[in-house]
């Protein structure tokens, strides 16, 4: 085998450990869990440095409205996903075996729409990224901070 096919072999079982690509015209399967978590062909991937509410998650309108706030997120992520090329660059894996992962959609953060958007809040716990994206998006009362809610993890720990 020449030098030069051995290096292109190393290259592609680097490129397949370390991300994927996957045009939204091959996807095997994509299914979107919640407006963090989704199965990209049976690979459970959850957006690093952010958290959305779950999907059984109230909060409020700006008249106190009770509205499904983990149901819209889940929404407003299946809009960004469906409007392009999805990218995920593999981080680490978690305690529970999903890939945290840095995602994309036509070269744009996922995550970071998100939390521009108002529907997940940078999750500090594990990254310092996002925290602008959220700061300005409490200041225009974006998304859930257009009311009031209870932050992710907060709820999460309540419903134990």
């Amino acid at each position: 085998m020449k030098k030069s096919s051995i290096y292109i072999i190393i290259i592609f079982i680097y490129l397949m450990n370390s991300s994927f690509s996957i045009s939204k015209d091959v996807y095997t399967s994509l299914k979107i869990i919640d407006g963090d978590t989704i199965i990209l062909n049976s690979e459970k991937i959850r957006f690093y440095g952010i958290d959305t509410p779950e999907k059984k998650q109230k909060c409020k309108d700006k008249s106190g409205l009770s509205y499904p706030c983990g149901l819209v997120a889940t929404n407003e992520l299946k809009k960004i996903i469906i409007s392009g090329e999805l990218f995920c660059k593999k981080r680490t894996t978690d305690r529970y075996r999903r890939s945290i992962s840095t995602c994309y959609v036509n070269g744009v953060d996922v995550s970071s729409l998100m939390v521009k958007n108002g529907w997940a809040l940078a999750y500090r716990k594990y990254s310092k990224d996002y925290i602008d994206e959220e700061n300005k998006a409490k200041e225009k009362k974006r998304g859930m901070w257009a009311g009031k809610f209870i932050a992710p993890w907060k709820w999460r720990k309540l419903k134990r």
